[in-house]
């Protein structure tokens, strides 16, 4: 179907966009542009932008307490990724017939351009972000979005793309069904939105969307969790593959990528085991949707760190400060600790906690008895990883968490702010939590 046949069939169709958050905006938009006026729904009493679209543009706005019996009353609910499908208005207008899906599905009913897809409890704006730098390296014109920031019914107005890099969390999955690309990964699966998920399986059910109507499956070797239940072709991924991993070369560890030496891992500008995987995964995905060799080593020897993951915020009297405040899950602080502590001649010292969501934090004791001398914890559950290890130290606020490593922290020691938690029990976000941190570093050390 054109875009036209299908958006001609949508204007026929009582629609809802509930949720008006980023995405939820600019699908409103994406409707109207298209002759397409939908009601707007919010759980909100003022959600931010609602002024940038005109009230008899749309065919009604209604905010606070979702109305279960004005939704049984539409054909189609856009539910925003921040709105749980399971919540009681939408579970009963899908019972009265409405049809249920997300901004990303509506994008995959109406694109036309090659898609690389990625998930993953953690890793997975690194990977976006490497796969469209390999690619606009390589010369293909490369959009990322997503989950990452940019709606993905946004990046359908920039028409000269060759390709998107789409970022899609689980909460996005849930309510896709008919994206199709050229290749996806799951790059891991760890304790996440618990308070979302009933359990794991359910968690890892949802990340398993992804690979529907794929080309190639990228997977993690190491997490039998990523293998695909189903895929045209499969791509396993671990350091230690010899077709994609890392292996002497000439002296020095290099990554390996479909079986050919690619680089030296000291070029990289990213560091750490975990970005090692990350990268490989990334030169995978890039060379199902275009890419040269030639411009994914340019892509890695120039990559950016994102901000707020494991990024050296001082480098001081020997003791060296890295800023993590992304890991808001357990795993993304396993991966850290794993990627970053080989490197540490002298202690690790952790400082960790805030919300848990709801994740056993238990998962964090071996890991905290075997690779980190000294711990740290502030926050909401932080008493509760305090408690895994003998000696912790517990905090009130981020400044004092500082103020103590910078007391025991000696030269060849590590100060890492991998919290393992999300932020929302002390600051406005991870990003605020991760500034503060840096703030309170050059403070006291610089």
């Amino acid at each position: 179907m054109t875009l036209m046949s299908i958006t001609q069939a949508l204007a026929k169709k009582r629609i809802a966009v509930v949720g008006l958050g980023l995405s939820g905006l600019a699908t409103v938009r994406f409707l109207l542009r298209h002759g397409v006026k939908p009601v707007l729904m919010d759980s909100r009493s003022k959600p931010a932008g609602l002024e940038q679209i005109a009230a008899d543009k749309v065919d009604g706005i209604y905010l606070g307490e979702l109305d279960a019996n004005r939704l049984a009353k539409m054909d189609m609910i856009i539910l925003s990724p921040g709105l749980a499908p399971t919540h009681p208005a939408i579970r009963f207008a899908v019972a009265q017939g409405a049809e249920l899906i997300g901004d990303v599905e509506l994008f995959a009913r109406v694109n036309t351009k090659p898609v690389v897809a990625i998930t993953g409890s953690n890793g997975k704006s690194t990977v976006t972000m490497l796969v469209e730098a390999m690619l606009k390296r390589s010369g293909v014109k490369a959009v990322a979005a997503g989950n990452i920031g940019l709606p993905v019914l946004d990046a359908l107005q920039q028409e000269d793309t060759d390709v998107f890099v789409l970022e899609l969390s689980s909460f996005q999955l849930d309510t896709t069904h008919s994206l199709r690309s050229v290749a996806s990964t799951i790059l891991n699966v760890s304790a996440d939105h618990l308070d979302r998920y009933q359990t794991m399986a359910a968690y890892r059910a949802s990340k398993q969307q992804v690979y529907q109507h794929t080309q190639l499956a990228v997977y993690n070797l190491d997490d039998t969790a990523t293998i695909p239940e189903q895929a045209e072709r499969a791509l396993g991924i671990s350091a230690a593959d010899p077709d994609y991993g890392v292996a002497m070369h000439q002296g020095q560890r290099w990554l390996v990528v479909d079986s050919k030496p690619l680089m030296p891992v000291a070029d990289m500008t990213l560091f750490g085991a975990h970005n090692e995987f990350n990268a490989l995964v990334a030169a995978s995905l890039a060379l199902a949707a275009g890419a040269s060799r030639d411009g994914i080593v340019q892509a890695l020897k120039q990559f950016e760190s994102l901000p707020h993951r494991c990024i050296l915020v001082a480098d001081k009297n020997g003791v060296r400060w890295v800023n993590d405040s992304k890991a808001t899950n357990i795993g993304a602080t396993l991966a850290a600790i794993a990627g970053l502590r080989r490197g540490v001649s002298g202690k690790l010292i952790l400082i960790a906690g805030g919300d848990a969501k709801g994740a056993d934090v238990t998962e964090l004791k071996p890991v905290l008895d075997r690779d980190v001398q000294q711990l740290i914890t502030l926050g909401q559950d932080g008493p509760a990883i305090a408690a895994l290890k003998p000696h912790s130290i517990q905090v009130k606020t981020l400044q004092q968490a500082v103020a103590t490593a910078a007391k025991i922290a000696v030269a060849g020691d590590m100060v890492l702010l991998s919290p393992a938690c999300a932020s929302l029990d002390m600051f406005s976000s991870y990003v605020e939590r991760g500034d503060q941190f840096t703030a309170a570093v050059k403070a006291e050390v610089l």
